[in-house]
């Protein structure tokens, strides 16, 4: 028996399979390409128009999804102090340029348009004081077990009478130069964890940690943690938010 005649059938469905390969191979190259083509030719949103309106669907979805999952009932991790690091990473410095005298700030509280409250820290300070020592995480990639302090965000709405706007679906915030802003969904805004915080590690702010008051938000990526807080309103529809006209997902929970 010729050994050639015995081996041509393998090597017969060897090459084919090959070339079988090859083909869905090139043929998923090609979906793929002319998939990116579409998308980066594709229009932008109106209201977004740094984004293609394909990728902030996704991105609206994943936001919807997360939402959607959400409860107050659900708590970050916490920690004992001693777990907390000494030196806490500093996750963006947006907004916190130039000379800033934290002596003569206000908290800019927009009550309605054309109502504005003006809050000292002095006043802030002698609310109900809450700590809390959980995994901060940026979406850099890295965590750290820190050590914050501050009012409660619901307490705090609570002394100036201003719980009822909580009806409201957001809150904004934004750095006192405007450089830096987020736009919170009022669940999370209200979560039993979220403070309006002016002390790490038991000392008061340091300026790279946004002193005198920034937003800690355990329930959010490092993102939405604003520092140093200039103004703060309510609204129903989806307030500017920095990172989100950058391409991230507007509502950036974990």
């Amino acid at each position: 028996m010729n050994p050639n005649k015995v081996q041509d059938p393998l090597k017969q469905q060897v090459r084919k399979k090959t070339l079988i390969s090859f083909g869905a191979f090139f043929l998923l190259m090609g979906l793929a390409y002319w998939s990116w083509l579409r998308l980066y030719h594709s229009a932008t949103t109106s209201d977004d128009p740094a984004i293609h309106a394909p990728l902030r669907k996704v991105l609206d979805l994943n936001g919807q999804l997360f939402q959607g999952s959400f409860s107050e009932q659900k708590l970050a991790k916490t920690f004992p102090v001693r777990d907390a690091v000494k030196q806490v990473r500093v996750n963006g410095n947006l907004g916190l340029g130039g000379t800033f005298d934290t002596s003569t700030w206000k908290l800019h509280l927009v009550r309605a348009p054309g109502d504005t409250l003006l809050i000292g820290m002095d006043e802030i300070r002698r609310l109900p004081k809450t700590e809390i020592v959980f995994d901060f995480k940026c979406i850099e990639g890295w965590d750290q077990v820190t050590y914050w302090a501050g009012v409660k965000m619901m307490d705090f709405l609570k002394a100036y009478h201003l719980d009822s706007l909580t009806a409201h679906k957001y809150i904004g915030l934004a750095t006192p130069d405007n450089g830096y802003y987020v736009g919170i969904d009022m669940p999370s805004a209200i979560h039993p964890q979220t403070l309006l915080c002016y002390e790490m590690n038991g000392r008061p702010l340091p300026m790279n940690q946004g002193a005198p008051l920034r937003l800690i938000i355990p329930v959010k990526y490092g993102i939405k943690h604003l520092k140093r807080i200039g103004s703060f309103y309510f609204s129903d529809t989806p307030p500017r938010d920095y990172w989100a006209e950058q391409g991230y997902d507007y509502y950036s929970g974990h």
